[in-house]
């Protein structure tokens, strides 16, 4: 079981960049998906996630309006498209899944999810 994280990178403020989780050793159709983000020297923290069906999003208000999750089961993929990029946005990314539905029903909750992915770094200069 793997997720792998990609599409980091350096970006100026007002940027764009996709973030991909390629799933393998699973099928993602089963999972809710969630990217959470570590800024340095700070707690992980949530940033967005789609339920299982993909007729869920949430997000963290910092971040509505501006990043769109969305899944593509048959790549067994999910992305993160992140517009209008702040240098508060700078953090590394990892995303994660967790079998149907949270417990808890909080999406937001890391300890609901089951698998990790490396974490991608975005670094946003201004």
């Amino acid at each position: 079981v793997q997720l792998q994280a990609s599409g980091g990178g350096l970006v100026q403020a007002g940027g764009s960049l996709r973030l991909s989780c390629a799933a393998s050793g699973f099928d993602i159709s089963s999972y809710a998906l969630g990217w959470f983000r570590r800024l340095q020297g700070k707690e992980r923290e949530f940033v967005a996630a789609i339920s299982w069906s993909g007729g869920s999003q949430y997000y963290t208000d910092s971040v509505k309006g501006r990043h769109t999750i969305s899944r593509d089961n048959a790549k067994n993929t999910v992305y993160l498209e992140m517009n209008k990029l702040k240098p508060e946005d700078t953090a590394v990314y990892y995303c994660a899944a967790n079998h149907g539905v949270p417990s808890s029903g909080r999406y937001s909750d890391d300890l609901e999810y089951d698998y990790w992915g490396q974490g991608t770094l975005v670094t946003v200069s201004s």
